[in-house]
């Protein structure tokens, strides 16, 4: 209601200033005109008309009226430099504050809402560097200032800080329109003032706060590295902790670029994913869907058959694996292509150097990419037991009879699975309502059936309180986690395996002592060129989030590696818009961008567009037409806004809608490629066809029905 109000009041008003043509009392010839009336009136009452003036200031600013600059030259033509000067600046500020109040208490919400995201991003960036952007604006007098006073209104930058910069960064072009007002008779219109040589002085002017901010950085990088010794020269351009994907990236980016690069690992080569997480979980998956596949054969027209095997030939496979994509990221690789590998325990010991073993060496950057571990959970009784974790799992010799998994994210939903098909008895306990909290429930609900199928037993809205037992083997109690209304319950299980997320390495090798920050969740707090606080130290990878996936620590990699070693340059500014993921279980559940629930949540106005897969003709030929193509869009438009795969090859299949999400491209034109015929990746080109059809205007189709029963009579 007050904001009605308001809008109508601020829409009278400027009706008003239109209508009666008050704009003609506000022009240069008028001034001129009546010069001589006007200092008359100043001369005999000069209070009253500073204030008026003032008050006239205040509402053509506040307002967004034409006439600002005029008014200004009129200050120094009536009331001198000093005064002109002391009373348009104040008025300007307090008018464009007005303006940039009305702004936000009318508009910022609804903008807010339809552009959720962006204005989300807008808003970090004005929380950065809002202050020296809005300077820079404020010393160019070609940006029109209501402009500025409105847009900034739109986003978060605070009241206060809107005002004594704009005071400040206003207050140059005031001091040369004020003079310029005091030799009025001179000038014929506002254009005279701006000649190019002041605009080229103000534009330079305008560039000073972007200077300025690199003085900042210099200084604080300053300050950051004071009370380290700065050695004469240096052993290498960059070290690298940690050899697992980010590390190998950054390495190999510093390698080919010919920079000079020691890579140190202190476990071995390829980190998590390829030792204990990607490489042997999806070995592990592929067996368990083999032997799936054979019992439920009768789909195929084949005779069911239960597949004999030995778990300790699985788990050899799973090594065979392991060491068939070893070279890839083996020691004799990276030395080839010219990185330096140690092995050892790296130790930061200043910016400037890094200790392994007896070695220390000296370097002008450090890219620390040490990578996670599997989260431990304090939970009495655990102690006790035997446990196993992603990084742990892989040691098993037998198959366990009873397997109890902690976590209902993507590791716990994949070992749970493999270990079903391969023939445990498996539970898994989950604190959250459903599976996979992150996607939206008819995802979770897809695999919650899958999983009954598979005989998995979920507990949801359930949290492990105790454990008894001792060795492998044992009994938790679960509480219920929701609310309340379940009893406790005990399971007894033979091995459990904590799939309960992973925590950063962050600590152990000299980050504490040096005082590198760490975000709120004991992660590596990095900027976004990925350094830390201190400007020579970057970090990538699990160990510094916001996302642990391999593939998103091989991209960080690349930005940590190109800053740190041309930062002096050019800084690149990493890129998290498109991060594509997906849930290896069967089905695959793949995802790229917003899901329906995150545009909910951020308000983000959307459209889904659902393609069955029980609608592909390859799907159905080869029995894997269970899941969907879920696609968002903008209302009305092609334009997609995120999309989620549940079905056979979902990680693959969602590749197509990752690159045309990175490069702009819509459904139509995803519609208008040609697909192979029979293929799964046709799915895509279908949802694109089916969001086509939804969108098909109506009167046209109607003026072509007319066309072809015309066509058909002559």
């Amino acid at each position: 209601m007050y904001r009605f109000a308001l809008l109508l009041v601020a829409a009278a008003a400027i009706a008003v200033f239109f209508v009666f043509d008050l704009g003609t009392f506000l022009e240069l010839g008028y001034l001129k005109q009546q010069h001589s009336v006007l200092a008359g009136h100043v001369d005999s009452q000069p209070f009253v008309a500073g204030a008026v003036f003032f008050a006239v200031y205040v509402a053509v600013a506040g307002l967004s009226l034409p006439g600002a600059a005029v008014l200004t030259l009129i200050g120094g033509a009536l009331f001198g430099f000093i005064w002109g000067v002391l009373i348009v600046s104040l008025a300007s500020t307090i008018g464009a504050t007005v303006a940039f109040l009305i702004s936000r208490y009318l508009f910022r919400d609804a903008v807010g809402r339809r552009f959720r995201s962006r204005m989300s991003a807008i808003d970090a960036g004005i929380e950065r560097d809002g202050a020296f952007y809005l300077f820079t604006l404020r010393l160019v007098p070609i940006f029109p200032f209501f402009v500025i006073n409105l847009l900034m209104g739109l986003t978060a930058i605070r009241a206060t800080t809107f005002a004594l910069v704009s005071q400040a960064g206003m207050f140059p072009a005031t001091l040369v329109f004020v003079n310029a007002g005091t030799q009025v008779g001179r000038i014929t219109s506002p254009a005279d003032v701006l000649s190019p040589l002041l605009l080229g002085s103000f534009a330079a002017l305008g560039l000073f706060p972007l200077v300025a901010k690199r003085i900042v950085n210099r200084l604080q990088a300053h300050r950051a590295l004071k009370n380290y010794p700065r050695p004469r020269t240096f052993d290498r351009n960059v070290v690298v902790i940690g050899a697992g994907s980010g590390g190998l990236v950054a390495a190999y980016i510093a390698a080919a670029t010919k920079a000079s690069v020691t890579l140190i690992e202190k476990n071995t080569m390829g980190g998590d994913c390829l030792n204990t997480g990607c490489v042997p979980s999806k070995a592990l998956l592929r067996s368990a869907k083999i032997r799936h596949l054979a019992r439920g054969a009768q789909r195929y027209g084949l005779q069911n058959h239960t597949l004999a095997f030995d778990f300790r030939d699985v788990m050899q496979r799973v090594k065979d694996v392991i060491r068939a994509i070893e070279p890839h990221d083996s020691v004799a690789r990276y030395t080839e292509l010219g990185v330096e590998c140690l092995a050892g325990e790296a130790s930061i010991v200043s910016p400037y150097r890094v200790r392994v073993g007896a070695t220390e060496l000296t370097t002008r950057n450090i890219i620390v990419a040490a990578g996670a571990s599997p989260l431990v959970p304090r939970i009495p009784g655990l102690e006790n037991i035997d446990y196993l974790t992603s990084d742990t799992l892989w040691d098993l010799a037998a198959l366990p009879g009873r397997l109890l998994v902690l976590g209902g994210g993507p590791i716990g939903c994949e070992i749970a699975q493999a270990f079903a098909r391969l023939g445990s008895a498996v539970t898994l306990v989950e604190m959250a309502p459903r599976l996979l909290i992150k996607e939206d429930p008819v995802v979770a609900e897809t695999l919650h059936a899958v999983f009954a199928e598979d005989g998995i037993t979920l507990e949801l809205n359930r949290r492990a309180v105790s454990f008894q037992g001792s060795g492998t083997g044992g009994n938790v109690t679960c509480e219920d986690a929701g609310d309340g209304g379940n009893p406790a319950i005990d399971i007894a299980f033979d091995r459990i395996v904590l799939a309960l997320g992973r925590r950063p390495n962050a600590q152990g090798y000299g980050l504490e002592e040096l005082g590198v920050t760490l975000n709120d969740n004991g992660g590596i707090a990095t900027d976004d060129f990925m350094a830390t606080n201190f400007p020579n130290i970057f970090a990538c990878g699990d160990v510094s989030g916001p996302f642990q996936f391999t593939h998103t620590a091989a991209h960080q990699a690349w930005y940590a590696a190109v800053n740190s070693l041309f930062g002096q340059f050019r800084r690149f500014r990493v890129d998290y818009s498109v991060i594509p993921w997906c849930t290896f279980t069967d089905p695959e559940i793949a995802r790229v961008g917003l899901s329906e629930q995150d545009a909910i949540a951020t308000g983000v106005a959307y459209e889904t567009t659902i393609y069955p897969l029980d609608d592909l003709d390859r799907a159905i030929a080869d029995g894997v037409d269970r899941g969907y193509v879920r696609v968002l869009t903008k209302p009305g438009k092609d334009q997609i806004l995120g999309v989620t795969i549940v079905g056979e090859h979902a990680g693959d299949l969602i590749a197509e809608f990752v690159l045309a999400m990175k490069h702009g491209l819509g459904l139509n034109k995803i519609l208008g490629t040609i697909h192979i015929y029979p293929t799964l990746a046709e799915a895509n080109k279908m949802a694109a066809g089916a969001w086509r059809r939804a969108h098909l205007p109506g009167w046209a189709l109607k003026v072509a029905e007319r066309y072809h029963a015309f066509r058909r009579r002559s």
